[in-house]
């Protein structure tokens, strides 16, 4: 098991980026009224048959030649399921993958959400290819980060440039305290 939800994150995001897909969105809905946190990672990658997607959550199957397990995907299922929430991942071969965790936000089996901010930085950063969609919200507060328009912005200029893995690193850590408001989730 993951110590907190973002590395889980990491890991479905980097099975996106081995399936070879352009886009990756992101997105983490805190609902406190609902006591849920909903995690979806959507790819338009290259999607799974429908045999690979009944054993893409048993934690002994993988596509992986270098190891004969995957546990990212199981442990992420078991992760929301053990909260009393909810998984469901739909793949269509050559349109992509979609992921949904649902977690039970006061549950006191609920992992941390952890550092968000460093796992989408992560993500942009080696990835300088993809475009990724980055949504965070907690109730009425919200905020996106969207490479393709920093990409626009910046002119050509590469995400990976040390100032603009400054800028993104700073605008993710204030933007997520904003909708925290004081709040760890």
């Amino acid at each position: 098991m993951m110590t907190e939800l973002s590395l889980n994150v990491l890991d479905v995001a980097q099975n996106s980026v081995k399936a070879g897909a352009g886009l990756i969105e992101i997105s983490v809905v805190i609902d406190t009224a609902e006591d849920s946190m909903v995690i979806e990672i959507d790819d338009d990658g290259c999607g799974m048959s429908g045999e690979q997607l009944a054993k893409v959550t048993d934690p002994f199957y993988t596509t992986r030649e270098t190891r004969s397990v995957g546990l990212g995907v199981s442990f992420f299922k078991q992760a929301a399921e053990m909260t009393g929430g909810g998984f469901e991942i739909t793949s269509e071969v050559g349109k992509g993958t979609k992921v949904k965790a649902v977690f039970v936000l006061s549950s006191i089996d609920r992992l941390p959400l952890g550092d968000m901010g460093s796992t989408v930085e992560t993500l942009v950063v080696y990835n300088a290819g993809i475009d990724f969609i980055y949504r965070y919200r907690v109730d009425e507060a919200e905020f996106a980060l969207s490479t393709a328009e920093m990409k626009e912005v910046l002119g050509g200029a590469p995400l990976n440039a040390p100032e603009v893995v400054g800028y993104i690193r700073e605008f993710l850590e204030e933007n997520t305290n904003e909708c925290n408001k004081g709040k760890i989730y």
